[in-house]
Formats: C-alpha cells, structure tokens, sequence
C-alpha cells in the first residue's frame, strides 16, 4: 500500500461489482436488516453519514457537532440525539459512554474540509486541528472501527503531515488502515465529486466496496432532477418549500439567458460581462455563471450553490440557478430529508451550507455495508 504523501491516490484495482442503468437511480432509504453495533458520529452536521449507516441496519448511537443548527436534521432523520459538543474541546470518556453497551463501536469523524479547500491556499484556517482532536479521540477511546471522509487535498496539507501523521498513529495503535480518494459517480452519486475515504479496524482490513456505476452508466443531472416541477427564478413548488430557487437582477436574467450548457461567460456578449471577468486577474475564472449539463454528473456541489455566479450551478434549461432541492439531490440525499421544521422559513445560505457540507448519503451507504461484513465476520454475527 502506498504511504500517504505519494502522489499515486490508487490504493488498490477494483473492477464494477454491477452494471445499474441509469433508470435504477432512486433516493430510496430503505433500511437493511439490523447489524450489532453501535455508531457514534462526530462532525456529523445534519446526518447524512449517519443515514447512511442506519440504512444499512446499524444503530445510531449519537451524532455530535458544534453546530445547532444542525439539530432537527440530525434527529428528526435518524432518530438518534444531537449532542451539541466541540469536539476540539470534548473528552473521550463523554463520547465513549454514548456508545450502546457490548457492541461493537463504530467512530465516524468527517472532519470540516475548509481548510483543505483550494480556496484556502494561504492554509491558515485553524480548523485543520480538529483532524488532529478526532485522532485523539480514536487513540483514547479504541473503537473497533474508524471511517474517515475529507477532501482529497487533505493528503497535501502541509506537505502532507497532517494526514500522514494520522495514519502513522492509527497504525500506532493497532489498526488496520486503509484509504483512497474515490470519484463518487463510481458509486452512483450524480455529481463530480471526489473524497479521501479512509476506513480502519484492530480485526483487519476494511476496503470500501468496489465501485458499482463504470464511466458510460455514470447517473445525470437528467436522471437526477430532470423530472421536478419548472420554476422560475425565484419561485417555490406549491409541493415542496425546498424547490425553491434564488431571485436574479434583471442583468443576471439576461446573463443566465445568454449561457448555454457546458458554456461560460466567454460566450456572452461584451455587455453582460461582470467588471472582474474583464481584468486581467478574472479572466482564467471560467467556471462561474455557468449552466449544468444535462448529460453528465453535477459539478460538486458546494455550499453556495444556490447563486448562479458561485460556479456552474445554472439549471441545464431554465432560466435560473438550482434549487435547494436540486442541490441536496446530486448530494443524494433521499427525497423525504428533513432539513427545517414544517412551517419553518427557509434560509438559502443556511440550508445551502448544510447540504454542501454533507457527505453524500450514497456513498455512507457504500461504507456502512463496507464496514458491516467485516464486523458480522469478526464477531461471530
């Protein structure tokens, strides 16, 4: 296995496990049948790690975030209780004791990917340390299985020694480490994304299941959302309050009519260009005030997906950004997800950052039944 500075990510071959069509694409969250474990969550944000695993019968133990926000998600959907905790500041002995007593204990830890981010070169966002407090609290605690998700350049950061030491002391303490970026279509979810996924276990190793879409059953923005209700920019389905898109200045209306698929603002007429494009600094930014395509996975979704002019988050044929539904549907997040309280207004910059911060529920579903043979083999279930 390759250490984690090399520049080679390839940990290992694995070839399609199955050929789904496109067609089979649905955000189902039916639950598999129960497995003896205990999962406690940490960084869980509004719980689609966790989801994940309860669809593939484990128990939830708790999820545990700084965030409050992200409490009615977290609970409503997997029945399981917040903890509203930093975890740079919680002891190992508070968390072990969510864990249910006799099973074993799965910790998850997706620790914030902002200061991976390649928006952040200067790497002088304080928030890297919490990889370093999550690695505390696997040392302190010994789960009988970790998981990990990030961004790729996590393994970059500080010429890779933030990560390596991660590793390095995972392997320390008796665990099996395995890890790999994976380009999430492989596995079904309709947008460009790439993660580090990281599994460990003191009973062996853990790999993440081989990929189940190749390249040409990739899923599509089509299959994805091609089948909700028009709007129009800044409209609401009568339906559904998270099928709602952002209103646009009449200069932006003109500038979303004028983009096509796949196409940037260098298609625009002089007129419509925004004065940063014009300078010289803006001009190599080509992938912001554009449309999705039809035919293809999303582009990743972040948190500010919401904006026509934060990426290319323009519906492929409407005259508008994406909706908050629209974006939460390539983040594969079942369609019946809870993200406010009925009734409850709905804030696109809030919403948007939870659902951009999430992990997608189909590839927690990917690692939870990567995990759950592993167990059901080392303790006899």
């Amino acid at each position: 296995m390759g250490s984690p500075d090399s520049e080679n990510t390839t940990m290992m071959m694995t070839t399609p496990r199955s050929r789904r069509t496109n067609s089979d694409f649905a955000l189902s969250d039916h639950d598999a049948a129960g497995v003896r474990a205990s999962v406690v969550d940490v960084f869980c944000g509004v719980g689609s790690l966790s989801h994940g695993f309860k669809a593939e019968g484990f128990p939830v133990a708790c999820g545990i975030d700084v965030d409050e926000s992200c409490r009615y998600p977290f609970e409503t959907n997997n029945d399981a209780p917040f903890i509203r905790e930093d975890v740079a500041t919680i002891s190992s002995r508070e968390v072990a004791r969510e864990f249910h007593s006799g099973a074993p204990r799965v910790l998850a830890g997706c620790a914030p990917c902002q200061p991976f981010s390649v928006y952040n070169q200067k790497n002088d966002d304080p928030k890297w340390q919490l990889v370093e407090e999550f690695c505390r609290l696997i040392r302190e605690i010994q789960p009988d299985v970790v998981t990990m998700e990030n961004v790729p350049r996590l393994m970059q950061f500080r010429d890779g020694r933030v990560f390596r030491r991660f590793v390095e002391e995972l392997e320390r303490t008796d665990y099996h480490v395995w890890w790999k970026v994976i380009f999430c279509p492989d596995y079904g979810v309709p947008q460009q994304r790439s993660r580090l996924v990281l599994l460990a276990s003191r009973h062996g190793l853990i790999e993440l299941e081989p990929p189940t879409h190749p390249p040409d059953h990739y899923v599509t923005v089509r299959d994805a959302i091609g089948k909700l209700p028009p709007l129009e920019a800044g409209g609401v389905d009568a339906e559904d309050p998270m099928h709602r898109a952002s209103r646009l200045s009449g200069h932006n209306l003109r500038r979303i009519e004028a983009s096509r698929p796949e196409g940037t603002w260098r298609d625009w007429s002089e007129e419509l260009v925004t004065e940063c494009h014009r300078r010289e600094t803006g001009r190599g930014y080509a992938s912001v005030y554009g449309r999705m395509a039809w035919n293809r996975p999303s582009p990743t979704i972040t948190t500010q997906f919401y904006g026509f002019g934060n990426g290319r988050f323009g519906h492929p044929q409407q005259d508008r950004a994406i909706s908050l539904r629209e974006g939460a549907i390539p983040q594969s997040f079942p369609e019946k997800y809870l993200f406010t309280r009925s009734g409850e207004e709905i804030d696109f910059k809030r919403i948007g950052r939870l659902i951009g911060n999430a992990v997608p529920f189909v590839l927690a579903r990917a690692i939870a039944r990567s995990i759950r043979p592993h167990l059901e083999k080392c303790h006899g279930q």
